[in-house]
């Protein structure tokens, strides 16, 4: 790619086993799975490739292992209008894992084994800071050690790039960190690990926001599942209400959403607008089994809005 990436996206990357049963097994329990398949996921992937399709210009930092299926994984990549240069290959170690069990309600359970994506230290950070400083917007995730999401996020504020977390898995996160996020985009159990509010209607939901403006971050995103998306920018807030539509599962809904939002946020589009994008984005991605095969491509994204009208 000879344009610079106005995008860089830091995170991990997956190969996902998804398993469809019709309800999780319970501990001692053999459930009988009626589809198997294996599929490129990975919140950073994820994000990256939403983005790559919606078309943003984008640069990945990211890890994979010295095997077959990490080399297939960077092949996509490429194909999904991604600048994989800085993406590593670790030697003896497995690219990340993900087993996944999906129910017959299209909810799913997951368990993870990082495998290359733990070797994406702060001194790999540091080798590709060059990808961070020059882009216009750095979205990350926390799959990746939280000492280089905050090495990445540190390199970001020092070059004006544009910090955009989505907090995810859940975990509590130091407030040094949340001081150099620009957006975060939690859902309602992530923000209710990170302010200790309980998001059950849209007062809740302001609350929870104005608590991490209070931490330093100008913009928050609460994404609500079927409800839409809570967005507060410097403390006024408005409900954006989602695309109804039947999911068949809701793997790298969230990721899709985030991918497609800050590419429209990168074309400028108002911020109101960028969300309804990214509503479109997630609404087609769970009509669709698995994670990255589902994300959807720019003109699918735009042709489901003017569906909409």
């Amino acid at each position: 790619m000879s344009t610079r990436a106005k995008l860089a996206v830091l995170g991990s990357i997956n190969a996902d086993h998804i398993l469809n049963l019709a309800h999780f097994p319970r501990p001692g329990e053999t459930v009988i799975g009626k589809q198997y398949q294996i599929a490129f996921g990975g919140k950073g992937a994820n994000q990256a490739v939403a983005a790559g399709r919606a078309g943003a210009g984008i640069a990945f930092i990211a890890c994979v292992g010295a095997d077959d299926i990490g080399e297939r994984i960077r092949q996509q990549l490429q194909q999904d209008r991604i600048d994989i240069t800085p993406v590593e290959t670790v030697a003896g170690e497995a690219t990340g894992v993900a087993m996944i069990f999906v129910n017959g309600e299209g909810e799913n359970s997951i368990g993870i084994y990082s495998g290359a994506n733990a070797a994406l230290t702060p001194a790999c950070v540091a080798r590709h800071q060059q990808v961070i400083g020059e882009a216009d917007a750095l979205l990350m995730q926390l799959e990746s050690p939280l000492e280089s999401v905050l090495a990445a996020a540190r390199i970001a504020r020092a070059h004006q790039t544009q910090v955009i977390l989505n907090p995810a898995p859940a975990t509590q996160l130091a407030d040094e960190l949340l001081a150099l996020v620009d957006i975060i985009t939690p859902n309602e159990t992530e923000v209710e690990i990170l302010t200790g509010i309980a998001v059950n209607s849209d007062d809740d939901a302001a609350r929870a926001a104005q608590v991490l403006h209070d931490k330093g971050i100008p913009t928050v995103l609460i994404t609500l599942g079927r409800r839409g998306v809570w967005l507060s920018e410097q403390g006024r807030g408005e409900r954006i209400p989602g695309f109804p539509v039947e999911a068949v599962d809701t793997i790298a809904a969230g990721d899709t959403f985030n991918g497609a939002f800050i590419t429209a946020r990168l074309e400028e589009k108002p911020m109101p607008d960028a969300v309804r994008f990214a509503h479109a984005a997630a609404a087609i991605a769970v009509t669709r089994p698995g994670a990255q095969p589902s994300v959807p491509w720019r003109t699918e994204i735009d042709a489901f809005l003017q569906q909409q009208g």
